[in-house]
């Protein structure tokens, strides 16, 4: 989870549920950062006030042109330090996500843009989210919960919601859910409801809540590795 729930750590909470799930209300926001509902209530009407978001229908959440804008800076400098964390410093995923969190805020445009050029302008975070302005970039792609078995396919991205979970983005990517990692789905267990596949040669099953925010594209053809 983030480490202080700013104004603008709901603004970027905001965002996250908005593209990743639809509709925004204060109970879904209160569940996404473990906080009071009262809380989220009193937080809103501020971000009201500075004109970061609107209000429809007394509870569908919705940020603002300013309010998006914001976000998705948070976002890009998240990323941005997530890919430096792991790709330089060789943090894990869970870490990297706690630290990122940390710095995010703390740095300036100039520092910003230099690390961006140290990373060779990389278009995703390490679980193949967007960073922002490179959305185009990232390919489409379906809930691994969704995919018959005995279909191959490549991991594109783990939904930020899920990075939220730092013990779950260790395992992910400790159990090799790795943006263009091939894995195969199989039979799963209809008992249990699991989401089975086998990465590596290993069998791995999933929760389907878990599936659910694995993204993947199916490989129609294509020989796994």
């Amino acid at each position: 989870m983030k480490m202080h729930h700013t104004s603008e750590t709901y603004i970027e909470a905001i965002y996250v549920l908005g593209v990743e799930g639809g509709t925004v209300i204060s109970a879904r926001l209160a569940d996404y950062l473990s906080v009071a509902r009262p809380t989220v209530t009193q937080m809103i009407k501020r971000l009201v006030a500075d004109g970061n978001v609107t209000v429809q229908d007394g509870k569908l959440i919705t940020l603002t042109a300013q309010g998006e804008a914001i976000a998705r800076s948070i976002l890009r400098r998240h990323r941005l330090l997530e890919r430096w964390l792991t790709d330089v410093l060789g943090l894990d995923w869970g870490t990297a996500h706690v630290e990122a969190s940390r710095l995010e805020r703390a740095i300036s445009p100039i520092i910003e843009s230099r690390l961006e050029a140290l990373l060779g302008y990389p278009a995703t975070c390490p679980h193949g989210n967007a960073i922002p302005g490179r959305e185009e970039e990232v390919p489409p792609a379906v809930p691994l919960s969704s995919v018959d078995a005995t279909q191959d396919v490549e991991v594109v991205r783990i939904f930020e919601q899920a990075e939220e979970d730092v013990e779950l983005l260790r395992y992910l990517e400790r159990t090799g859910f790795i943006p263009t990692r091939r894995l195969r789905v199989v039979p799963r267990d209809l008992y249990a409801g699991a989401c089975a596949v086998e990465v590596d040669g290993q069998r791995v099953a999933l929760a389907p809540d878990v599936a659910q925010r694995i993204m993947v594209r199916i490989l129609d053809g294509e020989a796994s590795r």
